[in-house]
C-alpha cells in the first residue's frame, strides 16, 4: 500500500505539475477576461484572447489526459490550476476594471447641489433630477463614469454626504451625452 501512496506522488515530476498548474491558471485568468470583456463589448480583444486560451488548453489538457492513469495527481493539480485560475481572472478583470457605470446618489436638495457641484470640479458629468423623498424632496444624482472611477465617485459623495444612497449598476449601451475621458482600449 505504501508503495501506491508513493507512486501516486512521484508518477509525475514536480516541474511537470507545476507546468500544468500555472499553465491552467494563466489559461483560466485568460478565459475569465475573455468573458468579461466580451460582454462589456470589446469583442476584438475577446477574440485575440480565446485564440491564447484555447492555445494553452490544447497543450496543457492533451498532457494531462494522456498521462491521467500513470500520474492521477495531474488531474488533481489541472483542477486546482483552474480553480486558482478564476480567482486571479476575477482579481485582475476587477484590478482593470473595464466597462463603464452609472452611478446614482439620492440626497437632500441642499446636499444635493454641494455634491453636484464637487463632482463636476473633479471633472464628472453630474445630471441632476428633483425627486419626492418619502418626508422631504430629494435630489437624485447621475454620473455617468468608467467603472475604474466608481470608488472616487462614491468616496466623494460620502464625503460631503455621509446619508447619500448610492446605487452603482454596469451599464453595457451609453449615447451621447458626458462621460468622463475613456481610457483607450481596444474596443
Amino acid at each position: 500500500m505504501w508503495d501506491a501512496i508513493v507512486k501516486f506522488f512521484t508518477a509525475a515530476t514536480l516541474v511537470e505539475l507545476l507546468f500544468i498548474f500555472f499553465a491552467r491558471v494563466i489559461e483560466v485568468s485568460i478565459g475569465t477576461l475573455r468573458i468579461i470583456l466580451v460582454n462589456k463589448g470589446y469583442r476584438k480583444l475577446g477574440v485575440i484572447l480565446a485564440f491564447f486560451e484555447v492555445l494553452i488548453w490544447v497543450f496543457v489538457a492533451s498532457r494531462v489526459i494522456s498521462g491521467i492513469t500513470e500520474a492521477p495527481l495531474k488531474g488533481i493539480v489541472y483542477s486546482l490550476g483552474f480553480a486558482t485560475g478564476v480567482f486571479v481572472g476575477s482579481k485582475l478583470e476587477a484590478k482593470l476594471a473595464f466597462g463603464r457605470v452609472l452611478v446614482q446618489a439620492i440626497t437632500e436638495v441642499d446636499t444635493g447641489i454641494v455634491v453636484a457641484n464637487a463632482l463636476r470640479a473633479s471633472g464628472y458629468g453630474v445630471t441632476t433630477v428633483e425627486a419626492s423623498g418619502k418626508d422631504r424632496p430629494k435630489s437624485v444624482l447621475m454620473i455617468y463614469a468608467n467603472r475604474k472611477n466608481k470608488e472616487d465617485i462614491a468616496k466623494k459623495i460620502k464625503e460631503i454626504d455621509e446619508h447619500a444612497m448610492i446605487i452603482i449598476n454596469d451599464i453595457t449601451t451609453l449615447q451621447g451625452g458626458y462621460v468622463t475621458p475613456y481610457r483607450g482600449f481596444v474596443k
